[in-house]
């Protein structure tokens, strides 16, 4: 191997490390290793962001754009009430509710569709005897299925129709992926919706009202008239006997001791941390006297980078910042989005009562053991908050920040004019690619303008509606991947596979390259899988003289089904929280769902795209 080849594989692999211990974010670790690529001249400098020009990126960003016109017209909401069940039984109202999301998944942003149905499947735990992790998983994993039936309908797909055309073959068109990607979508949802759900650990009690979402971090003040005053931990602790809480902390004069003895004494203005859920809240207020603690610190105390944090957001000085003393106050819990502004934001930084008029009550993670103040911890995707304030005060922090309000809440009232316009759009854009009139890039680039053209997203909103994350990410990459295609890396690594596993088979071949991408994008991004796995589909076909399509589809199907970690795909982090569930959970659906995508995809792929 020559000292190129070496080197990229040294870059491929701590990029992937970086990828699964997951201290980094994702588009922070491929941009590092596009520079480390340019550094160690892999990549020409003239060429280094060539990638965020490439068709597949810039088609990416206008379905983003495209999916949130039909998410703010209401057509989705119009399509959920008009398709969902009203009264049905388990098999049929997770048949339908899987459906959806994986026909919108389709033609829309994967992620954007769990978001739009979540809210309406935590509604469906009472009525069909459900935990909330029965029915989010199932939807989550129907999501992602259904966007490898089309070109547009997930990333990777974008990536390996780009792949194709760089080598000469002409890109994959709208509807390619289809037969293969339908069958399987079809054959996963059936499998859920009639037995997979039993399959998923449950982790919350069944038939409660509202919606449990496990164990908060709290902070409470310590007042001159509670009754916490003068007591030790442990007597506090007795006069909650009755209250399902846990006392993880507690902070004396600014000073922090988690894990305090029992037999200290609590004072007056001590903070009480505890792990409570969200009903019993009112409980421990009224037993303890005590007051809730706001996250928000005065801006004296703050250092020069904590200020720079909070510069991001200038306080709003409007009407929804203007309460008024009769309006109701609530109490709502919110996801945050893998997208979300608030990711890698300290909770205090927010200054939510300064913008918004609402307050951060708890936050709760699961999976992880708490050990910060809530005021000092960051923010991470899957993360529930507990806010207080008015709810039209709490839906437009949602709104602007990138959050689901979990609560049963109102839909959007659709506009009947931005409904068939958003939706004539998307329709035309499909359809322009699809019948090869013009290119995807341009089609839908051209459903964008038309779009802001007629008012269906508005211009100020439009560069929101882009998962900025996501854009780098791919954009970095891309270079990344052909420098391992230009070195020869990819026919090396493609000649151990065919020499030491498949031994020359075509066939053992094709579903090593299936296995191995179902198995890399399980532990990281999805895109990054297909950009990876992309060249070596190529020198793999290669090096045994047959198509590469059907191995090229093989890398598509198989970075689209990240079943087993809740790392894999985006919609898998999202339920962490509101599902309560934890890092080992996933395979016991999910292992069972990718066997049965690998026993489906193999004949296909070899009857429908033959070596």
């Amino acid at each position: 191997m020559t000292n190129d080849q070496w080197t990229i594989l040294a870059i491929m692999l701590g990029t992937m490390l970086m990828f699964l211990f997951g201290r980094w974010r994702h588009d922070m670790v491929a941009f590092g290793a596009l520079l480390a690529c340019v550094l160690a001249s892999l990549v020409d400098p003239t060429q280094a962001f060539s990638g965020f020009g490439h068709p597949a990126v810039v088609t990416v960003a206008c379905v983003l754009v495209l999916s949130q016109s039909l998410q703010n017209s209401g057509a989705v909401d119009v399509l959920a009430r008009s398709i969902l069940p009203t009264n049905a039984g388990q098999f049929l109202t997770l048949l339908m509710l899987m459906g959806l999301g994986a026909l919108l998944s389709g033609f829309m942003n994967n992620v954007g569709a769990m978001a739009l149905l979540m809210p309406v499947a935590i509604q469906l735990t009472e009525k069909l005897d459900l935990t909330p992790g029965q029915i989010l998983m199932p939807l989550a994993f129907g999501t992602i299925l259904g966007g490898m039936t089309t070109l547009i309908g997930t990333p990777p797909n974008l990536i390996v129709a780009g792949f194709r055309e760089e080598a000469g073959l002409g890109s994959f068109s709208m509807f390619d992926f289809t037969p293969i990607g339908l069958a399987i979508a079809l054959a996963g949802v059936v499998f859920i919706a009639l037995v997979g759900w039993r399959l998923v650990p449950i982790r919350q009690k069944a038939g409660v009202e509202g919606f449990e979402s496990g164990a908060y971090l709290t902070e409470l003040r310590v007042g001159e008239a509670s009754a916490a005053a003068g007591l030790r931990i442990r007597e506090v602790e007795e006069k909650l006997t009755d209250v399902d809480v846990q006392i993880v902390g507690i902070v004396k004069n600014d000073v922090r001791i988690m894990a305090p003895n029992p037999w200290r004494q609590v004072q007056v203005d001590d903070i009480i941390i505890l792990e409570a859920d969200a009903d019993a809240l009112s409980d421990i207020l009224s037993i303890l006297g005590l007051e809730l603690e706001q996250p928000e610190e005065p801006e004296k105390e703050l250092t020069a980078l904590e200020r720079k944090e909070m510069s991001g957001d200038e306080p709003k000085a409007d009407k929804k910042s203007e309460k008024k003393h009769d309006d109701e106050v609530s109490l709502m819990e919110f996801v945050v989005l893998p997208s979300s502004r608030l990711i890698g934001r300290l909770v205090y930084a927010l200054q939510l009562q300064a913008r918004y008029g609402i307050n951060v009550l708890a936050l709760s993670r699961e999976g992880e053991q708490k050990r910060k103040r809530l005021r000092s911890m960051q923010l991470q995707s899957g993360d529930l908050l507990l806010l207080q304030g008015q709810i039209e005060s709490m839906n437009q922090f949602a709104a602007d920040n990138g959050c689901i309000p979990l609560a049963q809440r109102d839909l959007r009232i659709p506009n009947k004019r931005d409904v068939w316009v958003s939706s004539l759009i998307m329709l035309l854009a499909v359809a322009l690619a699809a019948f090869g009139i013009m290119p995807a890039v341009i089609s839908f680039s051209l459903g964008v303008l038309a779009s802001l053209a007629l008012g269906t997203i508005k211009p100020r909103k439009v560069y929101d509606c882009v998962d900025w994350s996501v854009i780098v990410l791919l954009g970095a990459l891309i270079p990344v991947a052909s420098a391992i295609e230009s070195t020869g890396t990819a026919d090396i690594i493609a000649r151990l596979m065919i020499d030491n596993i498949a031994q020359g088979s075509p066939v053992i071949g094709l579903a090593l390259i299936l296995v191995v991408t179902m198995f890399l994008s399980d532990l990281m991004n999805n895109a990054a899988t297909a950009a990876v796995m992309c060249p070596i589909a190529l020198g793999t076909s290669s090096a045994l003289g047959v198509s590469p399509d059907s191995f090229l589809m093989a890398v598509a199907i198989g970075a689209s089904c990240a079943f087993l970690t809740p790392i894999g795909h985006q919609n898998n982090t999202l339920i962490l929280g509101p599902g309560g569930f934890k890092f080992s959970d996933y395979w016991r659906l999910g292992l069972p769902l990718e066997i049965l995508v690998i026993a489906i995809s193999m004949p296909l792929l070899l009857l429908i795209w033959p070596l």
